[in-house]
């Protein structure tokens, strides 16, 4: 019988030098030579959400994987640096375009604590309400691309259903579904009366039912269980070690929410849990945050029948009246830093101001967003999986790119 040789190269061709920048060459021809392969995934949006992953593999499973974020990079800092401070409102809440509430917030409260202005009871319960609405809203929208990351269209489909309601929430309440601008320096832009309250109390109870059925098809769902139980685990302490936050850190059993360690707003007057797990898996990660709509869901009501009357703008800002604009143009923050923390939707949230305490346009701003600092837990919990899971690891960590470049 004739005897067939594949002449393997010793090297991999030049030609495919190119596709994996920005890996160094060396990395590339080592990888061959240990009979491993490079595979690129993304960053087309459907496969890894406009970020690319370059993955290596020995047979099929995952050896390393070495992120290459900035696809989806704006610039969000450095236009803020030209900027008034009242503009850069509707700038920082587009990284994560759901959760706009909790980036005004951090942003706004260091302003505030800036100008140590004091923010009155029924602003902070609107507040609370707005932000615990758009966690919601986060929560169902990374649940439906986690199910369309494992390939359950039905599930996709429930939790957008439902997300509505909180979109319903928000325009009545601020007038826009997502990015509203309604948080300012000193308290919200108008006060929310006691109809449309109601009907957002009303509406919790309508999104619990809407779960119900969600549970159902998806949540309890053997094969979804399947899929993301005892993948991609991600022990405790490497959870700590990695610097990993927010739900996905609570999967892991670190009991850590920045709402109880440094309360703001309406929290420290509330009752609620903090949700965790120990298995720090892909399912433990998906069910602390489908836990947490639930806490969330008991804040809301409870802000709005514990509604305090007053103000919902500081006495030193003043009513607003006219334009809005003109009212905060001329802020010029004290020379100094300032930051805050804020526990947004995937976790916590860093806002620094810098001020020469000359310009009424910020001197530096930084953002740290929660899927910047998990994304090392992220790649980790990737190593040693196989190829196939990938999809559904990286669902369960909710990464969003456009809010980790920023």
């Amino acid at each position: 019988m004739k005897e067939f040789h594949l002449d393997i190269p010793v090297e991999p061709p030049k030609e495919l030098e190119s596709l994996f920048l920005p890996i160094p060459r060396e990395y590339v021809e080592d990888t061959y030579r240990k009979d491993e392969f490079l595979v690129l995934v993304g960053p087309q949006h459907p496969g890894s959400g406009h970020m690319r992953l370059i993955v290596r593999v020995k047979g099929d499973i995952i050896q390393e994987v070495i992120p290459d974020p900035g696809y989806v990079h704006r610039c969000v800092e450095k236009i803020a640096e030209n900027r008034l401070y009242i503009q850069n409102i509707p700038l920082v809440e587009r990284p994560s375009i759901m959760d706009s509430a909790n980036f005004n917030l951090g942003y706004v409260r260091a302003i505030e604590a800036a100008m140590d202005i004091e923010v009155p009871e029924r602003a902070k319960f609107i507040r609370t309400i707005l932000a615990e609405l758009c966690r919601i809203g986060t929560h169902l929208y990374d649940a439906a691309i986690l199910a369309v990351f494992i390939g359950h269209t039905t599930g996709f489909m429930y939790p957008f259903g439902i997300r509505e309601l909180i979109c319903e929430s928000l325009v009545r309440m601020t007038g826009a579904r997502f990015t509203s601008s309604f948080i300012v320096p000193g308290g919200v832009r108008r006060d929310v009366d006691e109809k449309t309250l109601r009907w957002v109390y009303d509406a919790t109870f309508a999104i619990e039912k809407r779960l119900k059925s969600f549970e159902r098809i998806f949540i309890k769902n053997p094969t979804v269980i399947a899929r993301l139980r005892d993948v991609g685990v991600l022990s405790k302490e490497e959870a700590i070690k990695f610097g990993v936050v927010g739900p996905f850190l609570r999967a892991s059993g670190v009991e850590y929410d920045t709402r109880v360690v440094e309360p703001y707003e309406a929290y420290e007057e509330l009752t609620w849990d903090i949700v965790t797990a120990d298995e720090g898996d892909g399912y433990a990660r998906f069910m602390v945050r489908v836990n947490e709509v639930s806490q969330s869901l008991s804040i809301i009501r409870q802000c709005i029948t514990s509604m305090p009357d007053g103000s919902y703008i500081s006495e030193q800002i003043g009513e607003v009246r006219g334009n809005f604009f003109d009212k905060f143009a001329d802020i010029v923050l004290p020379a100094g830093e300032y930051t805050t923390l804020t526990e947004a939707a995937r976790g916590t949230l860093l806002f620094t101001i810098v001020s020469d305490g000359e310009s009424n346009v910020p001197y530096r701003m930084r953002i740290v967003s929660p899927g910047w600092l998990y994304l090392r837990g992220f790649m980790e919990a990737l190593k040693g999986e196989r190829l196939a899971d990938l999809q559904a690891i990286y669902g369960s960590f909710g990464y969003f790119p456009p809010e980790a470049d920023r």
